[in-house]
């Protein structure tokens, strides 16, 4: 299988660049290969690489830096995304794609997980260029599949649970938002569990993804605020005899002011991508445990 990966530099891109590997010849793009505010860029990268499938793990991912600049934003979450399912139709190639639990508002009070069909009404800047990228996708008929997914991170590259473990041995306290709550996903899982369902496809990717087109969503198994996922951030740290901090306090996201509004209660509901792919993420705190420990 021939494989285009775009975004190959950033968080979940490296993660992806090791598991695509077992699973075709992978032709990666990152940023300084490849600029995504350039259409004609775009569309020229994939036509060179020639794919069966393109995997798209770049984004404009600065959720309070897009406040301010949302034309960028929208250049790369929504106008590249549409350039990428253009080419992969005109090609046959499939395209996967990742999106993200900005989609949704929040507000909702049942307190029950979100389903791919539900309505979306993101609050910010980010949230619209990924809902952008999405309707793209979706008007245009694209061979496309979407993977909604949320609080990716990796304890060795910029993210929320990285900044904790930096944290903990800088200050004596931590202050830590605990009425949002989400899914922790580890880059890896999400690689992992990308290259498997890509595997499965490997006999005929295109005509594969083309028949599964359409949005799921793919995060750690089981929810948690900011506030729980800090406090088993260093819990689980087997440094933690280095941390300085020796008390996490909960605060309320009006204590912590930031430039755009995050969805205060966004799980994601995965059952869809278990039933047609057969692939589900491990729970968020054992996946925790195993990413501190590597």
């Amino acid at each position: 299988m021939r494989i285009a990966l775009v975004g190959s530099g950033g968080q979940l891109g490296q993660a992806l660049a090791g598991t695509l590997a077992c699973v075709g010849r992978v032709t990666a793009f990152d940023r300084a290969a490849l600029d995504l505010r350039d259409m004609g860029a775009v569309r020229a990268a994939v036509r060179a690489a020639k794919p069966e499938v393109v995997v798209n793990a770049a984004a404009y991912t600065d959720v309070d830096r897009a406040e301010a600049d949302e034309a960028t934003a929208m250049l790369v979450n929504g106008d590249a995304v549409g350039a990428l399912g253009e080419e992969c139709r005109r090609i046959s190639a499939g395209l996967v794609h990742y999106s993200t639990d900005f989609v949704f508002d929040g507000r909702r009070t049942d307190r029950a997980p979100y389903r791919e069909d539900e309505p979306t009404g993101p609050l910010g800047a980010y949230g619209r260029s990924k809902l952008a990228g999405e309707q793209a996708l979706a008007a245009l008929g694209a061979p496309a599949i979407v993977f909604r997914t949320a609080w990716v991170y990796s304890p060795k590259r910029r993210s929320f649970v990285s900044s904790i473990l930096r944290l903990a041995r800088e200050r004596d306290e931590l202050r830590v938002v605990a009425d949002q709550v989400g899914n922790p996903t580890l880059a890896a899982d999400l690689a992992t569990a990308t290259a498997l369902v890509l595997h499965a496809m490997r006999r005929d990717p295109f005509g594969a993804i083309d028949e599964a087109r359409g949005i799921y969503h793919l995060a750690g198994a089981g929810a948690a605020t900011r506030f729980e996922l800090a406090r088993a951030v260093i819990e689980l740290d087997p440094r933690r005899a280095e941390h300085r901090a020796k008390r996490v306090e909960p605060i309320a996201t009006a204590d912590y002011p930031l430039p755009a509004p995050r969805p205060a209660f966004a799980p994601l509901d995965c059952r869809k991508a278990l039933e047609r792919f057969g692939v589900e993420l491990p729970p968020w705190r054992y996946a925790l445990a195993r990413a501190l420990r590597d």
